[in-house]
């Protein structure tokens, strides 16, 4: 990745949708070189998609916790069968396959502390390779939108 894939990247974080000769005009490139730079960059799989940040309270989420979740046995077979019945679940947001002390973090968007204490209760408390979990809620979330490519190890 050059300076110009860093640029296009960084520039599409900050706004995705810019039109492409917009972008091409801020870049000081030709629409079409931008274009295929895009392209490219998509077909690497280095930009995976487009997405709409929303906020969570708007989608009645005003609770939002990480939950630290152990499990056992460890073996592939629980460990893809949780991870998958987990990310299935609506009040989970994102699912972290950990190695440490805790097996998983489950990032969970929920109505109010009570629907939190049902989803732990109810949901992952009864699953029976669960041996135990921590629950921290969330009071607030800086996101950082534009991360920059770091440089390579030396």
């Amino acid at each position: 990745m050059d300076e110009l894939d860093s640029e296009i990247i960084r520039l599409l974080q900050t706004d995705a949708r810019q039109s492409n000769r917009e972008l091409a005009r801020r870049l000081g490139v030709a629409p079409s070189t931008c274009l295929e730079r895009v392209r490219a960059l998509t077909r690497r799989g280095v930009i995976r998609g487009y997405h709409a940040e929303i906020d969570p309270a708007a989608l009645n989420r005003g609770v939002q916790a990480m939950v630290s979740v152990q499990v056992r046995p460890l073996s592939r077979s629980v460990i893809d069968a949780f991870k998958d019945s987990a990310s299935a679940m609506p009040e989970v947001l994102s699912v972290f396959v950990l190695g440490g002390g805790d097996d998983f973090l489950l990032h969970v968007a929920v109505q109010d502390l009570d629907h939190l204490h049902a989803f732990l209760l109810d949901r992952l408390s009864k699953r029976r390779e669960i041996i135990g979990f921590r629950t921290s809620v969330v009071f607030q979330q800086v996101h950082n939108a534009v991360p920059a490519r770091l440089p390579d190890a030396v």
